[in-house]
């Protein structure tokens, strides 16, 4: 009464937990990179509000809106330094 391990069958299931992890990462990538999206944007948002109430008593301001969201999301700090520098030279 042995047990008899057919080479086949080690062979399909090794192929399986593959296959398995390919598709649990390629699942899992657009996750991440949503995961960084989202907390990029919302601490871009936090530094355009800082930036509304300090540059308030300097009379600098920059609007908020989806353009300058999408911006200071993406790029994070050096996004908001860009606004700042175009709301300076072309105000």
């Amino acid at each position: 009464m042995g047990l008899q391990l057919d080479p086949m069958m080690v062979l399909y299931f090794a192929l399986g937990l593959v296959l398995l992890y390919i598709i649990g990462w390629l699942l899992l990538a657009p996750l991440k990179f949503l995961l960084k999206l989202s907390l990029s944007s919302v601490l871009g948002a936090i530094l355009l509000v800082v930036l509304n109430l300090i540059g308030g008593i300097f009379r600098v301001t920059i609007p908020l809106n989806p353009l300058n969201a999408v911006i200071a999301g993406v790029l994070g700090l050096p996004g908001v330094l860009l606004l700042l520098l175009i709301k300076l030279i072309f105000h």
